[in-house]
């Protein structure tokens, strides 16, 4: 794919730069798990990725193909995705990956909220889609502000262990973390003297909030502004999200709840408020899929899985949300440009 921007430019020779490194370690590794066929790095492995200690990807194998098994053609996975563009994206990353592993994919993207997707698992709709920890934590298993784990592993272990009891596996983490923001525009910030969320707690009569309209329900969005931050807002104002940052740049939202990985925030400048009084739990993606559906799909699913979340840093994951967003990319090419930047798949 023949990317023309400067930005873009500087991406792929990082991605290069990347996979040349990565092949040079592999040709000394040795015995390693690449040669001996493994290929899976460890859960705690994923967890002390870009999310869990602000470094680069986690140690993970890459720039070697996923290797196909004709055993995997008698099992079929239905990826499914929520709504939103970073969601497709990762729906099509796992379904092109399995599918290159061998798997009969079928993919059931763009279902809707988390609710809806969690539904749509445990009903056996889908397979299998990618959630985010804090979601998890937060909108699934209603735990408090004050008890929200702030350490990724934390978080990952806690949500783990809570969906294991209702028979659904929580794969290892990505390195990224996808955290709700509270944004404002460069002039709110300087008109009203804007760094905190607390700050908010001077103007919010005078301000509109947008935000998704699962937003009034989740204590990470106006839930959580009102009973922990004690903001009464002029108005709440549900938008799409995919709207959440055009309402920004054009004047409607005073204040709108963004994600760390949206490409907008740097393009536009925007000014995320310091969460000072800690509503917004670790977001690492953790792709769930049912007790039943993991044992048929045998060890080759997880091991794929692993592999590709690798480079799902927060830097590359804002370049696919970008590719999307404000290049008009399907999210299927996006992904496809990913798994054969990095290797995974053959071009």
């Amino acid at each position: 794919m023949t990317l023309t921007t400067p930005r873009h430019l500087r991406t792929l020779l990082a991605f290069a730069l990347i996979v040349v490194l990565a092949l040079a370690l592999a040709a000394c590794g040795g015995d390693s798990d690449e040669e001996s066929g493994g290929g899976a790095s460890t859960g705690s492995e994923s967890a002390q990725g870009e999310g869990a200690a602000g470094g680069g990807a986690a140690e993970a194998p890459t720039g070697t193909l996923i290797q196909s098994n004709s055993d995997n053609a008698k099992t079929t996975l239905t990826i499914g995705s929520k709504n939103f563009t970073e969601q497709k994206v990762l729906g099509e990353v796992y379904a092109q990956a399995l599918e290159a592993a061998g798997y009969t994919v079928e993919k059931e993207l763009n279902l809707g909220d988390e609710q809806t997707a969690l539904k749509s698992l445990k009903s056996g709709a889908i397979s299998a889609y990618p959630e985010y920890t804090g979601t998890a934590l937060l909108s699934f298993f209603q735990v408090k502000t004050p008890d929200l784990p702030k350490d990724p592993t934390e978080a990952y272990d806690q949500v783990k262990a809570d969906f294991e009891k209702q028979g659904i596996e929580a794969l290892p983490p990505t390195p990224f973390t996808s955290s709700n923001e509270v944004a404002v525009t460069q002039e709110t910030a300087k008109k009203y003297g804007l760094t905190n969320i607390s700050d908010l707690a001077k103007v919010a009569g005078e301000l509109t909030l947008y935000g998704s309209p699962e937003c009034r329900q989740r204590l990470d969005c106006l839930l959580g502004l009102q009973q922990t931050y004690g903001l009464k807002f002029k108005k709440f104002t549900p938008v799409d999200v995919s709207q959440r940052s055009t309402v920004l740049t054009g004047g409607q939202a005073d204040v709108s709840i963004v994600f760390t990985t949206d490409p907008q925030n740097k393009r536009e400048k925007f000014v995320l408020l310091k969460d000072d009084k800690g509503i917004f739990p670790p977001y690492n993606s953790t792709l769930l899929v049912t007790k039943k559906v993991a044992d048929e799909a045998g060890p080759d699913m997880a091991a794929t899985i692993d592999r590709v979340n690798a480079q799902l840093t927060a830097a590359n994951v804002q370049e696919l949300n970008a590719r999307v967003d404000l290049d008009k990319e399907t999210p299927e090419d996006a992904a496809a440009a990913y798994l054969t930047q990095f290797g995974f798949v053959s071009k």
